[in-house]
């Protein structure tokens, strides 16, 4: 291969041909509607309403959809509408990003962590009633809320998790900021609970730049998150509140991205799932190296946001003996703006030694290969937090890594990384 390859990154959201972002966003400027709120908002919640509410059976919901300035602010705002308050604990999976978990600890909450399944690699449906009945057991009350993640797009169990909440009278946050698009039964994740968490950062299905939004069940819940989103102000001629209110709504600028975007989602959609199949085919005789599939239940349609495999800790990578070696100086693996310095190039857990060397053998030859999300309970921020688990996700945290699947990402680019991945264990 020419040295002069691209480079091909894990995820990246592309702008659709049609130029219809620019339109949209041209409009905004020509009506100087360059504010938060406005007609693009207006309508890009409508698009994002009409998707979710859409099965595949052709049957109809009737969820509303409210736009905000990052999937982060829905998390928080979904756990408002709960109800959660300082004190509380919230369940909430601990393999996944940790924008899931700190929302909680926003309002003073605990979180309370629940281990994965080694199917989905999601929230496993009986560490999470064991956790509800030994909540209540020591707390004399139940958590305040269930946060499934669907991590990497993979649908989490929907019809186990929703029935154990309901037998407890727990509301559940979906966070589907990863899985957008993706089904469990013909049904869009983030329609199954109380409230649905969407992301539309640069790396997701379709982006906005940043951005996010919250999937209500009712237009009075998603009222009121918009009052939150919007300060909180009361019905006067003069700004009063007696609620502490957010700045969180998504501007008009960006909700143009967001319309131009829709009109790409399915192909985006298409596109990550050929990807997957492509891996899954040029993957499947690579001795020690197995690609993440879904369950072979049909009740499963994953978006494949990101092609996931694992690695055997006894196949020996090129250049595994030099892991671990030096400090980090920058940000790697997808980060940007600051980030703290370290004194110590390991930590009491971290990838094993040949997926690192992946990681670094990948980005020589062009290639974005990230390890799995670090499980939130192994982190020192949570240190001491309650976490009910077999250490499913730990253990493919050691053993995780994710490969590029976005827009950009060409049958030639999958073929190319796949053998860069035979070449690296040669």
């Amino acid at each position: 291969m020419s040295e002069e390859r691209k480079n091909i990154y894990l995820c990246l959201a592309s702008m659709s041909p049609s130029g219809a972002e620019q339109k949209y966003v041209q409009e905004a400027f020509d009506t100087n509607r360059v504010v938060p709120m406005g007609p693009n908002v207006n309508a890009f919640e409508q698009d994002l309403s009409n998707f979710a509410n859409c099965n595949s059976d052709g049957s109809k919901l009737d969820c509303t959809v409210v736009c905000l300035s990052s999937g982060t602010s829905a998390v928080h705002l979904a756990l408002i509408s709960c109800g959660v308050q300082a004190g509380d604990e919230v369940l909430v999976q601990s393999f996944t990003f940790c924008a899931s978990s700190h929302p909680i600890t926003y309002l003073g909450a605990k979180p309370i962590f629940v281990g994965s399944e080694p199917t989905t690699w999601n929230m496993d449906p009986v560490l999470l009633e064991k956790a509800i009945i030994d909540r209540k057991e020591k707390t004399g009350k139940y958590p305040k809320a269930i946060v499934p993640v669907a991590l990497y797009g993979m649908p989490y169990d929907c019809e186990k998790i929703m029935a154990i909440a309901d037998r407890y009278g727990i509301p559940v946050v979906e966070d589907a900021a990863e899985g957008m698009g993706s089904r469990f039964n013909g049904q869009v994740l983030s329609t199954f609970g109380k409230c649905g968490v969407l992301s539309f950062n640069g790396n997701k299905m379709i982006t906005t730049s940043g951005g996010g939004a919250l999937i209500c069940r009712s237009k009075e819940e998603a009222n009121e998150v918009m009052w939150y989103a919007t300060q909180a102000r009361d019905a006067y001629p003069y700004y009063q509140h007696t609620a502490i209110g957010y700045n969180y709504r998504m501007s008009n600028v960006c909700a143009g991205i967001g319309r131009g975007q829709m009109t790409v989602l399915d192909d985006h959609i298409a596109h990550h799932k050929h990807v997957q199949s492509l891996y899954e085919e040029l993957l499947k005789n690579v001795p020690g190296v197995h690609i993440h599939k879904q369950p072979e239940d049909p009740r499963y349609d994953a978006n494949f946001w990101l092609c996931a495999a694992t690695i055997d800790k006894d196949v020996h990578v090129k250049g595994q003996e030099n892991t671990y070696k030096e400090v980090i100086t920058s940000a790697v693996g997808g980060a940007a703006g600051v980030i703290h310095a370290v004194d110590s190039a390991t930590t009491d857990c971290q990838p094993n030694e040949n997926v690192e060397a992946l990681r670094v053998f990948m980005l020589d030859k062009k290639v974005e290969c990230r390890p799995v999300w670090k499980p939130m309970h192994k982190q020192p921020v949570y240190e001491g937090a309650p976490v009910y688990t077999n250490e499913v996700e730990t253990e493919i945290f050691k053993v995780g890594f994710c490969l590029p699947a976005g827009p950009y990402v060409t049958d030639d680019d999958v073929k190319y990384i796949v053998e860069c991945i035979k070449e690296a264990i040669a």
